[in-house]
């Protein structure tokens, strides 16, 4: 198994990505490059323009990378078409402020933000994201390309399918499944 690390470079590159490139850069990795749909105006990180992905083939092979796109649908896309670029999946990105049990599993992709709590034995889907400050507690299952925005609270023993997204301050009660595809919105509380 390869451990090497190397150079980051971004795919997507716009407010998530910022969130994303501080995080990296704060863990001690070196982000240097990104892919857009085009070169972006305002480059507030100095970074290199690769191409959109597609042009960028030979060049994302030296790089571990990070889909830093919010929406589910495309962050999925963008790692399984990366993925089967590179031969590899994008790596993880954890803040260093963040919180999270020894006994918890995540996957490749995932996105654990600032102040961010994953308590013991929840499971964390490949590319998904726990944004700022979410709660998630014990034996929680996450599925994967999950978006888990702001200060969100996940009781222990929650699950939440594939692709779902929980809004911003939203409340799930312990032991409550969310299907797959869900939408749950800012400030809800499920119980």
């Amino acid at each position: 198994m390869n451990t090497k690390k190397l150079p980051v470079a971004i795919i997507g590159y716009s407010g998530h990505a910022f969130v994303v490139i501080d995080a990296l850069q704060l863990s001690g990795r070196t982000v240097v490059a990104y892919c857009d749909q085009e070169e972006k105006a305002s480059n507030p990180f100095g970074l290199t323009y690769l191409g959109k992905e597609r042009e960028a083939t030979e060049e994302l092979k030296g790089f571990d990378y990070f889909a830093s796109v919010g929406d589910n649908g495309i962050r999925r896309k963008i790692c399984e078409f990366v993925g089967s670029l590179t031969g590899k999946p994008p790596i993880s990105v954890v803040h260093p402020s963040a919180i999270i049990a020894g006994s918890v599993q995540v996957g490749n992709g995932v996105l654990i933000s600032a102040g961010s709590l994953i308590n013991s034995l929840a499971v964390i889907g490949n590319g998904s994201i726990c944004n700022t400050g979410t709660i998630i507690e014990h034996e929680c299952r996450i599925g994967e390309y999950v978006h888990i925005a702001p200060g969100a609270v996940l009781c222990g023993n929650v699950s939440v399918g594939n692709n779902s997204f929980i809004g911003a301050n939203a409340v799930i009660r312990q032991g409550i499944s969310v299907g797959a595809n869900a939408v749950i919105g800012a400030g809800s509380v499920v119980t």
